[in-house]
């Protein structure tokens, strides 16, 4: 039945009064820690500059007839950013972000994503915030977070474990010795560890495809059971807009956060360096034309108010993916008020 029809939405009714308390939950958490709550704007000169994003396109008419072309952005991150280098400290947004080519059960093309950044704090500051509002959700819906055939209790002390450790117990591969020193990819090295672990490797796929590839076939659905997994410490090639960690260029202060074998959160030691940014963003977008056939324009301005920004650390948490969980709900379509009609 439609999501419209009075018995589906009364079906519906207590998964999205379970999202309001959610809601209601975070936005005092972050009140209580002395974060402002900000708007970003939605229309933007660029939506992103990672590869495999793929944004909805419009066209901005102006008094005088002309036009530019302007985006629904993927996430609030640039314009964030730049409240940062404007001198904010602790922002948070519940921001409706926009991603095409996307639809699922854990998928929609227009979804909320809560966003927060800390000005000058380590990344595991805003890890432990993320581990905070998932004990949160769980004291709100009074119940383990489930899905599928999958439970997860957020009240459990986390797992941490590396992308390097992760994939060596779940996929039995090696990753980091196939990256160079600065964090390049060694793609016909990973392809052959890949094909030899019973992978289908395609003659096209970039070293960037492969690892995407083995992390969503044999890492994630290994991830967050019966206790959360903090998955950290990613190739630096897979982190473009994180700064790289202490010690070892490789890889980068990029963590997420997994539950149930579902990714929920992703968050960076945030990169402000615009001269190694314009390289990875370039990088990214020579991939996407490579894949895609297209590429995105630079966002300028972001570019420039890296140079201002303070050192910063930040998260991305898909809000309706959390409540579903919480709610033990089959799909994202279940806990927002109005999905998108099928047709």
């Amino acid at each position: 039945m439609p999501w419209w029809e009075p018995h589906s939405h009364a079906d519906r009714r207590p998964l999205l009064a379970l999202r309001g308390r959610i809601k209601a939950g975070f936005r005092g958490f972050f009140e209580g820690q002395g974060f402002t709550e900000v708007e970003c704007a939605i229309l933007a000169a660029s939506p992103g500059n990672e590869a495999h994003l793929h944004a909805f396109e419009t066209q901005g008419v102006l008094p005088d007839a002309s036009r530019r072309t302007l985006y629904l952005h993927t996430s609030p991150e640039f314009a964030a950013k730049k409240l940062l280098a404007a001198g904010e400290e602790k922002i948070f947004e519940f921001a409706r972000v926009f991603r095409n080519r996307e639809r699922g059960r854990l998928h929609a093309p227009e979804f909320t994503m809560l966003e927060w950044y800390r000005a000058r704090a380590d990344y595991r500051a805003v890890i432990a915030d993320t581990l905070a509002l998932l004990r949160l959700a769980g004291e709100l819906a009074q119940r383990p977070l489930t899905w599928a055939d999958r439970a997860c209790d957020p009240f459990a002390e986390a797992q941490w474990l590396t992308v390097g450790d992760a994939f060596r117990v779940h996929a039995g591969i090696e990753l980091l010795d196939t990256l160079s020193p600065q964090g390049a990819g060694n793609r016909d090295m990973l392809a052959t560890r890949a094909k030899r672990a019973g992978m289908q490797i395609a003659d096209h796929d970039g070293w960037s495809d492969i690892f995407s590839k083995i992390l969503a076939a044999r890492v994630e659905p290994k991830l967050g059971l019966d206790r959360p997994t903090i998955l950290f410490e990613y190739p630096r090639a897979e982190a473009a807009l994180a700064r790289a960690m202490p010690g070892d260029a490789r890889v980068a202060e990029r963590f997420e956060l997994y539950a149930c074998g579902v990714e929920l959160a992703n968050g960076f030691g945030e990169l402000t360096d615009p001269g190694e940014q314009r390289t990875r963003f370039i990088a990214e977008m020579d991939e996407k034309e490579r894949i895609y056939g297209t590429r995105y324009p630079l966002d300028e301005d972001f570019l420039a108010a890296l140079a201002i920004m303070p050192p910063a650390s930040g998260v991305a948490l898909g809000f309706d993916r959390l409540v579903m969980l919480a709610a033990g709900a089959p799909s994202l379509d279940s806990v927002l008020w109005t999905p998108l009609d099928p047709s």
